[in-house]
């Protein structure tokens, strides 16, 4: 069973301004001189982490680690303006040239699973592969499994807990509900619901629960960028021309190496649209955890994009 590499430190941040308003924060660690590797990360808002430079060998890999706009150390904090889908396909092309890589291996789980997707069918010829985790398309009908009915068949008394902050009156609409208490002038009542929106994540990520997960997704610090972000994003369908771009576009990536990593038990994003994905593209390999939900940390999938990493490092 594949371990994470030891601990590692950047050698090198940036701090890339990337509009007028928006700044984002981006590190180098590794070999300066092995193959590029950009880590994208979940939520949308959920930042990047230490551990993050871990699945990757540092001998082998040059490796590159962004917050996008509005979350970790980019600022403004929990900002909605300028902040899409589009714009952060764009700050990836802008640290790619600002850095000097002409390609570079893209890896992504959860929503970085979906900015992965759509840079690469965007830009498919600086993607020298791609290894994707969690698969989320950020269609309607998974919105609905995870925020509105589906998983709360699964989690009936996290759910109760999603639900306390939207009166009965509005849960007929829980995203809407909740993005206008997320973009309340009123700062308590931004952070009650961007706490209980995080902690839903948090309490359904992992096949077995962990209270660890919670507190990290409850903590104030965390919560409001990645509840704010989350629903902004999912009340504008991603800026998507269809519910089903990313697979109407696969056609543009197929001939890029491919892994796709699921856990089988991943109700957060269920194994569905990682199916769908590997229909439309069956050169990619999937690879089906058995005993894994959603989490990158959960043994069977963090082996599973360890040794992606390792093989990809040789392309």
């Amino acid at each position: 069973m594949a371990q994470p590499y030891p601990p590692l430190e950047p050698y090198r941040t940036h701090r890339l301004k990337v509009s007028e308003l928006h700044e984002i924060y981006v590190e180098e660690s590794g070999n300066p001189n092995g193959r590029p590797v950009v880590f994208v990360h979940g939520g949308p808002g959920g930042g990047c982490e230490p551990w993050h430079r871990q699945f990757f060998d540092p001998k082998k890999y040059r490796i590159v680690l962004f917050d996008q706009r509005g979350c970790g150390r980019s600022t403004p904090y929990a900002e909605l303006r300028e902040n899409g889908t589009w714009e952060l396909v764009a700050d990836m092309e802008t640290i790619r040239a600002k850095l000097g890589i002409e390609q570079w291996v893209v890896f992504g789980g959860s929503w970085g699973s979906t900015l992965a997707l759509a840079y690469a069918e965007t830009h498919p010829q600086r993607v020298r592969g791609l290894i994707l985790r969690g698969i989320f398309l950020l269609r309607p009908e998974e919105i609905r499994w995870f925020y509105q009915d589906g998983c709360n068949w699964l989690y009936p008394d996290a759910w109760e807990h999603y639900l306390a902050p939207i009166p009965q009156a509005e849960r007929g609409d829980l995203v809407a509900a909740y993005h206008r208490r997320l973009t309340s002038e009123h700062p308590e009542i931004r952070r009650e619901a961007a706490r209980s929106w995080s902690i839903w994540e948090g309490a359904t990520s992992k096949l077995i629960p962990s209270d660890d997960m919670v507190a990290r997704y409850g903590g104030d610090n965390f919560a409001e960028a990645f509840a704010r972000i989350e629903c902004h994003y999912f009340v504008n369908n991603g800026w998507f021309r269809s519910p089903n771009q990313l697979l109407e576009d696969v056609g543009k990536i197929r001939h890029i190496p491919g892994v796709i990593v699921q856990g089988r038990y991943d109700v957060v994003c269920p194994i569905k649209s990682a199916w769908e994905l590997h229909r439309a593209w069956p050169e990619a390999e999937l690879r089906i955890v058995a005993d894994a939900g959603h989490a990158a940390s959960e043994s069977g999938i963090l082996t599973a994009l360890i040794e992606a990493a390792d093989r990809f490092a040789k392309l």
